[in-house]
């Protein structure tokens, strides 16, 4: 999906009519979902392994296995791999809709088109536009994270 950010589909719109859809997150040390906004939907991540970090507007926290978070609409957000081994979240996004954006990011890596820019763009398409809050270097620096070029 993004460098060192995988997905795996779990549940589609498709099959809970358009209440929510599912996905799993694997992330690779150093993986980087770099900050955004939902104006569409909900989300509420669970970690299932290694500890990932979130920023939520001004609330900061890393979660190991079994921790959760809810990230409401219209929210400035960002999740990385905070641990020194690979980890893995579950997804849960309400209404659906938004998987169609990571599957398009899937079709566009597999053809290997995945520039930053297109991710950009289709992002925006979705509602969910590239944010860029004044903490956001901090915590590249403090987590030793690398944003993908554009």
């Amino acid at each position: 999906m993004m460098p060192g950010v995988g997905v795996v589909f779990k549940i589609d719109g498709a099959d809970s009519g358009g209440a929510l859809a599912v996905v799993e997150h694997p992330f690779e040390v150093g993986g980087l979902v770099p900050p955004h906004v939902h104006h569409r939907e909900d989300e509420i991540s669970i970690v299932l392994e290694g500890e990932i970090g979130f920023r939520s507007e001004d609330k900061e926290i890393v979660l190991g296995p079994g921790g959760y978070i809810v990230k409401p609409r219209g929210e400035v957000h960002a999740m990385w791999n905070a641990g020194p081994t690979p980890a893995r979240m579950i997804e849960i996004i309400s209404p659906a809709g938004l998987e169609g954006l990571f599957r398009t990011v899937v079709d566009l890596t597999e053809r290997g088109e995945a520039e930053m820019s297109k991710i950009v763009e289709l992002a925006t398409r979705y509602e969910v536009p590239i944010a860029e809050p004044e903490w956001f270097a901090d915590v590249i620096e403090r987590y030793q994270l690398s944003m993908p070029t554009p």
